[in-house]
């Protein structure tokens, strides 16, 4: 029997003050045995009520199923989180170990976090310029293991359930339509064709069907008759159910969103929109600051990375202004593929050299590897230069480093060594990996991303490169200062367009005139940016924190730093707010200094 949200609420109220009562008479060991049991309630709520979440951590008790999106099944989730959020407030964090106290922080902040975004609307606007629900959902094969004909029965019974949840997103996108809460018309054009893309007239030509042409790799002693039933069946579910699903978002797309979408551009303008960037501030960098603060720190780092560009002119001996320098950069083909091949072949060379450098950089190493395979055809057009996918956890498949090989002739090679120090390693591959692999922390730790944490880390390892002995060439170390132009410039834009009334174009020309990027570039990040308030702001603000506590480190430790145990410490307690980060490092600090003091 299904419960009314509101006695839910009731219930877990009631049980939580229950809890309270006789938590006033616990030892600190009982404390902490109570909020370990939260942590394991609150994860086991969030396998169930998202089960392909679940497939990706490695729990495959939810493997046939997709989660509920209606209205009914969101107010639940959020009078769920409610509850553990005031069972969290009952516990006594003054008689809890230290790492207890750190993942209490973490966690609270987590919930409120869920139920602010619900409560402003968030899940009103379900994809942005850069991705959505439909085209993430197009990865579940590569999320997804295949070990045996259930996984295969599991995989179908879920796709089946695609057409239920497309219907039920819709539901969601027509309310944010209703109170003009949508993505902006202005970052719309040619949006569609991450929709379409999935309209194939050859089910075998699908990406859902993928795994199924890998039936006699994947299952080798399978009958024949066994796999042609699966075959069958994988076809007539992309058929029955995938292609018309997407259909019908095509057609509400259309017909219905593209022609509803709100005309103007910042966050500002969304239903409570300042409260809704100020919460997006909050979720994508852990700090609480104003968008002038932001755009301040934005504007100096311009400056300060301005002078740093062009002094590498100068050394390049180019003759002109910076203006013709970027203009040189943009149309010299010197400076870009002849294919993507050559691109790819360029990257995994880059990431090879890395790798033999990573010992002399981390006393930990993961164990995972990771390879390097392009964008795939059907979000490459809208899509981002590169990004690291990280595979289910317990699988068989590596970390992969994408690269966007899409119109070649405008992706630049002197911005490949930035950009796979990034992705892969000692970026997000070497992160995520080594905080998978953490013990001793609760479930939601381990998988957790925040991420001013993680792309802090990413641009945090494009500057590392320097003292790996990348960047030889200026060019690439222009490539480098550009890509941190980049990240600067986004501080700026981000702010200006959803806080200070900047139109498109302002954005564009601020990003064309500041960096080195394709002007193909410039146009998807800009509507990246304008599509997904906020999340542009967590990459420079987590890499001034963290270079803000290595050089503090570096101060008070002297001779006794080690960036080894430095990398280490940083990465140690996986994904952590930046408070955090900036705590677990004074803590470190200190620990070194007993140690040199104890000698």
């Amino acid at each position: 029997m299904k419960l009314p949200s509101i006695l839910v609420c009731l219930l877990l109220a009631a049980a939580s003050g229950l809890a309270a009562q006789t938590a006033a008479q616990t030892s600190p060991g009982a404390e902490s045995a109570r909020l370990h049991d939260l942590f394991r309630r609150e994860w086991e709520t969030q396998l169930r009520e998202n089960p392909v979440y679940a497939t990706i951590v490695g729990r495959h008790d939810y493997d046939d199923r997709l989660p509920a999106m209606g209205r009914a099944d969101l107010e639940r989730r959020n009078g769920l989180w409610k509850g553990f959020l005031e069972e969290l407030k009952r516990i006594d964090r003054s008689k809890l170990p230290a790492e207890d106290v750190v993942s209490a922080e973490i966690f609270e902040s987590e919930l409120e976090d869920r139920i602010a975004d619900y409560e402003l609307g968030g899940w009103q606007m379900p994809f942005n310029a850069d991705s959505g629900f439909h085209s993430d959902f197009a990865f579940l094969a590569a999320q997804t293991t295949f070990r045996s004909v259930k996984d295969y029965d599991n995989y179908i019974r879920r796709l089946r359930q695609w057409p239920r949840y497309m219907n039920e997103q819709i539901e969601l996108m027509r309310v944010g339509l209703g109170r003009g809460m949508t993505v902006p018309r202005a970052v719309l054009d040619g949006y569609d064709a991450t929709i379409s893309a999935h309209l194939v007239e050859d089910p075998e030509q699908s990406v859902f069907y993928g795994p199924f042409r890998d039936l006699a790799q994947n299952l080798p002693a399978l009958p024949a008759a066994e796999r042609q039933r699966l075959e069958r069946e994988g076809r007539q579910v992309v058929t029955e159910a995938m292609v018309p699903g997407y259909r019908t978002f095509l057609d509400f797309y259309q017909k219905e969103y593209l022609p509803k979408a709100r005309t103007t551009l910042g966050a500002s303008e969304l239903p409570e929109g300042r409260a809704f960037y100020a919460q997006q501030i909050r979720h994508f960098t852990t700090l609480d600051l104003t968008p002038e603060e932001i755009h301040r720190t934005g504007l100096a780092e311009v400056e300060r990375i301005d002078r740093e560009m062009k002094e590498v002119i100068r050394q390049t001996g180019f003759q002109g202004d910076f203006a013709a320098f970027l203009q040189h950069l943009r149309t010299d083909r010197r400076f870009y593929p002849e294919n993507g091949e050559a691109l790819l072949k360029q990257a995994a060379w880059i990431a090879k050299r890395m790798d033999g450098k990573l010992p002399a950089l981390f006393g930990r190493l993961p164990r995972l590897p990771y390879t390097v395979e392009p964008v795939p055809d059907h979000i490459a057009p809208k899509y981002t230069s590169g990004r690291y996918f990280e595979p289910p956890q317990g699988g068989t498949q590596p970390g992969t480093y994408w690269v966007n090989v899409y119109k070649p002739e405008t992706r630049p090679l002197y911005n490949l060594e930035a950009l796979t120090l990034h992705e892969a390693v000692p970026g997000h591959h070497l992160q995520i990996s080594l905080a998978r692999e953490l013990e001793g922390l609760p479930e939601f730790r381990r998988f957790l991303y925040i991420s001013a944490f993680g792309e802090g880390w990413g641009l945090y390892s494009e500057w590392l490169g320097l003292e790996a002995g990348f960047y030889t060439d200026p060019y690439s170390n222009f490539g480098r200062l550009t890509y941190e132009m980049w990240r600067a410039c986004r501080l700026v834009v981000d702010t200006g367009l959803h806080a200070m009334g900047w139109t498109r174009q302002q954005a564009l020309d601020y990003m064309a005139s500041h960096t080195a990027l394709p002007l193909h570039e410039v146009e998807t990040e800009t509507d990246r940016y304008i599509s997904w308030p906020g999340q542009a702001l967590a990459y420079k603000m987590g890499e001034l924190k963290i270079k803000e506590l290595r050089r503090r480190a570096e101060k008070e430790l002297g001779p006794r730093f080690d960036v080894r145990a430095f990398h280490d410490a940083v990465l140690g307690s996986g994904s952590i707010p930046l408070g955090v980060l900036e705590m677990n490092v004074d803590r470190w600090i200190t620990r070194v200094k007993g140690e040199g003091a104890g000698r």
